[in-house]
């Protein structure tokens, strides 16, 4: 009798998240799982059909990640894990199809994913890349705007997560661990009977004894544990199936599959909510500046006692106008400053230093007018508060509509994992293929090898083989064709695809990661992690781009002899200020 499941497994299996949040992991004891990279001298490569014989061999050793070789270079850059092979066996591999080697120099890398707060640009996300870059023992770095994640390459005898962390959070943005090393099979479970210390230590130590196991780590609390394991060779029903056989009379371990919180998607909706009232909030003080000053001046008389004089030449509209500018320059417009000043610190300017500078420029000058009309019954001169507060609110607009699509994108790719149904029909059967027994689990618990059972109008739960029955199966989502494909035994079944009229019975080949559907994912969540060439080109011109502005402009005008002489000899004009101002909206254009 082939037995796949486990008849006796208590349910239910699929406990919903509470309220509780979850707690920030702590690793347990055990070495995490790092992968290596090794480089080799390969001598004796002659074409490109050596080059391909190489990888074959070597990508079939079991440990290996990847493998590139180069032939004009004669090099081979082979990542792997260390838990299962070794460099020797990769050199022997490569030495065995009759290629001369020499091993470089070893290096140890690591792999963390981070949650990132507080983007809402393409800006910040470079920002933060960089940042990142800048960390002693971090070799590569790529941040995700609708993601809002970061996958680090670093080396942990160099670095550590904690520091990672601390740079991205000294650059103005919030960070979360997501996982460290290769998180592609991982479980969260949800334990019930642990009450102590000793329980846990019990139940972590018959988790490692599992083969297959990769590493264990709970949260804070005790009562949620995360395992990574190797499909190949264990599963998540055997791992619970373990915890609950770990108890002793008259204690009793229950363990259930448990999904963390959605915090991401609360976020969201808060930082959307946040940049909208922001928004709100800056329209409500600077459209009546900019009615003070641009509209009603233009309508006489209906403007005209916005020229009354309060003091010298200080009038109405210039203290409405300050009155309703500062709460936007100021305490709305707070973000602008923070962002600036940690970019800064770091030595590079970002959008928010464009937005500081320019707005400031603008402000101060205007505050200046203020303060000579205060003090002089001849002085004349007009304020340029409306270009201050207007301008920060496009700024508050354009932001808020940019997290709205990076909403819309998040959105998308979590749709696209909601095409799997959440849960299977789990067969035991004979030799013969007869039936003994059937039981319906989450999708999340089924393993390799597992026989399941999809009637008419089910979508197929993970990709497999048909082993019994005769059906048509809508691919559409996958391959875009309209018209079912039939199956029979022998024949593949995807994941997430509709089982259209006929009753068939499916191993299960490629479960949890490896289905066709997280493949895609995993795909799309790379691709969001990329950065287009002409894209990383642009973040640096725009480093250089605003003050190369101010400087050619004060040059050029200078040299052409073009400045008044009242301009060159006082500040008291604006013209400096309307440069600046000009320079900060040409530069915001390009960036967009």
């Amino acid at each position: 009798m082939e037995q796949n499941g486990e008849s006796h497994l208590k349910e239910p299996l699929l406990h919903a998240a509470d309220g509780a949040s979850a707690a920030a992991a702590r690793v347990s004891p055990r070495k995490e799982r790092t992968t290596r990279k090794v480089m080799f001298n390969v001598r004796g490569m002659s074409c490109g059909s050596c080059a391909v014989s190489i990888e074959t061999v070597v990508a079939g050793l079991k440990g290996v990640e990847s493998i590139q070789v180069s032939t004009l270079q004669g090099q081979a850059v082979v990542q792997y894990s260390p838990e299962e092979t070794d460099a020797r066996t990769i050199k022997e591999a490569i030495e065995d199809i009759n290629f001369e080697v020499d091993e470089l120099q070893e290096q140890e890398i690591a792999v963390c994913r981070l949650r990132i707060k507080g983007m809402a640009c393409t800006s910040c996300s470079e920002s933060i890349e960089r940042a990142l870059l800048m960390v002693p023992g971090v070799k590569k770095a790529a941040v995700g705007l609708a993601l809002e994640e970061a996958k680090v390459h670093f080396d942990p005898n160099i670095t550590s997560r904690d520091l990672l962390i601390e740079a991205i959070e000294d650059a103005g943005f919030g960070a979360d661990l997501i996982s460290y090393g290769d998180d592609v099979n991982k479980m969260h479970l949800k334990l019930e009977g642990v009450s102590s210390p000793e329980d846990t230590k019990l139940i972590q130590s018959v988790l490692e004894t599992v083969e297959g196991v990769n590493n264990v780590e709970w949260d804070t609390s005790g009562q949620t544990v995360t395992v990574a394991y190797d499909p190949d060779v264990t599963g998540p029903r055997l791992l619970i199936q373990r915890i609950q056989d770990a108890a002793e009379p008259p204690k009793c371990f229950n363990a259930s599959l448990y999904s963390p919180p959605k915090q991401r998607e609360v976020e969201r909706h808060h930082e959307i909510m946040s940049y909208r009232n922001q928004f709100l909030w800056s329209c409500l003080f600077s459209v009546p500046v900019f009615l003070f000053a641009m509209v009603l001046p233009m309508l006489p008389p209906s403007g005209d006692w916005l020229f009354y004089k309060i003091y010298n030449n200080m009038t109405v509209g210039m203290l409405l106008r300050w009155l309703l500018c500062s709460p936007v320059q100021f305490i709305i417009g707070w973000r602008f400053y923070v962002g600036a000043y940690h970019a800064l610190k770091r030595g590079y300017s970002n959008m928010d230093v464009l937005v500081a500078l320019g707005t400031n420029a603008a402000y101060f000058y205007s505050v200046y007018i203020i303060v000579k009309a205060l003090t002089s019954d001849t002085f004349e001169g007009q304020d340029l508060f409306e270009t201050s507060s207007m301008l920060v609110s496009f700024i508050l607009l354009g932001k808020y509509l940019e997290v709205v699509a990076k909403g819309k994108t998040s959105d998308a790719l979590s749709k696209l994992t909601e095409l799997a149904p959440e849960t299977a029909v789990l067969l035991t059967l004979e030799k013969d293929g007869s039936v003994i027994s059937e039981v319906e689990i989450s999708t999340q618990l089924l393993q390799r090898n597992d026989f399941i059972k999809i009637v008419p109008g089910e979508k197929v739960p993970v990709d497999g083989v048909v082993i019994k029955g005769q059906s048509h199966v809508n691919e559409s989502m996958i391959t875009g064709e309209a018209r079912p494909i039939a199956k029979k035994p022998g024949d593949k079944v995807i994941g997430g695809t509709v089982n259209d009229n006929g009753f068939i019975i499916v191993k299960a080949t490629h479960v949890g990661s490896e289905t066709a559907l997280s493949q895609i994912v995993q795909l799309v969540e790379a691709a969001q992690l990329a950065r287009a060439p002409v894209q990383r080109l642009a973040d640096k011109i725009s480093r250089f781009f605003v003050p190369t502005v101010l400087w050619w402009l004060h040059f050029l005008h200078g040299l052409a002899g073009s400045y008044p002489g009242n301009f060159t000899s006082t500040l008291s004009n604006g013209f400096q200020r309307q440069w600046i101002v000009l320079s900060l909206l040409c530069s915001l254009e390009y960036l967009s």
